[in-house]
């Protein structure tokens, strides 16, 4: 009975950070609630494991973000398989396009941040792991690290390098925006 307490206080207390992470991976609401079962499926599965080196948090975010890369590399794999078949158009595909819905973006910035999103999509895991961790969750470096299980020179390498990579497409995207005007 302890177990399902503490399980359920662990619920409780991380299931937004969880769904919240994985929808900045993943850019769907379906999918986000998806991982973020499978996260706290592992977690329920795991608990006894858990050896404290860490804080629980860290622990979790590693779980969700290594669920979310699973998730997108399965997602990739089927799409390639799909395009090999008859029809290339699956009603899996279909119930899988972006939809966006973050609750943090208000309505008239959904096209901006979809757009942003897709260009974050387009960095390197670690990258846009340490981006992610940084910019939009907001994490200090030193915990990023945690997570990641690299040292605190790498995150902030990995964030710089992030930065710069976006500022150029950015500024490509804007430019194709203007002269299409």
């Amino acid at each position: 009975m302890k177990d399902n307490a503490q399980f359920r206080k662990l619920y409780d207390d991380f299931h937004i950070m969880v769904y919240n992470c994985a929808l900045h991976y993943v850019q769907n609401t379906a999918d986000a609630e998806e991982i973020t079962q499978d996260v706290f499926l592992k977690i329920h599965e795991s608990m006894h494991q858990f050896r404290e080196q860490s804080a629980i948090k860290t622990w979790i975010y590693r779980i969700t973000i290594n669920k979310s890369l699973d998730f997108i590399k399965q997602k990739h794999t089927q799409k390639k398989w799909f395009a090999f078949s008859k029809n290339s158009v699956s009603d899996y595909e279909m119930s899988r396009i972006p939809d966006f819905e973050h609750p943090g973006i208000l309505l008239e910035n959904k096209e901006k941040a979809a757009l942003l999103f897709g260009i974050i999509n387009t960095l390197p895991e670690n990258q846009k792991t340490a981006f992610l961790l940084s910019k939009v969750e907001g994490l200090g470096n030193p915990e990023i690290a945690t997570i990641m299980e690299i040292s605190i020179s790498a995150v902030e390498s990995l964030v710089f390098r992030a930065k710069t990579s976006l500022r150029e497409k950015i500024s490509e995207k804007f430019e194709e925006h203007r002269k299409k005007k």
